[in-house]
């Protein structure tokens, strides 16, 4: 069951980063802010804080995953 969840968490991280992934070869030609990034070097801050961001989101939505788990089995235990 757990690794049947993990399995579920990692498809749709992958499936999240899939159309990040499609839109940067459009996205590099057209983006003048990105190549200023760059060259001042602030690019490796965005992308940590988005990471952070990603990250925290990912840890939040498995903890109230986990949180729902036990209140259904709690339940299910009190009606039996």
């Amino acid at each position: 069951m757990i690794k049947l969840k993990t399995n579920r968490w990692l498809l749709l991280s992958l499936l999240a980063l899939l159309p990040i992934d499609l839109l940067a070869g459009r996205l590099q030609e057209t983006v003048e802010m990105a190549d200023q990034f760059r060259s001042d070097g602030k690019i490796y801050v965005v992308v940590v804080v988005i990471l952070i961001l990603v990250l925290g989101l990912s840890y939040y939505a498995f903890r109230i995953d986990r949180k729902i788990t036990n209140l259904e089995k709690r339940v299910d235990d009190t009606i039996k």
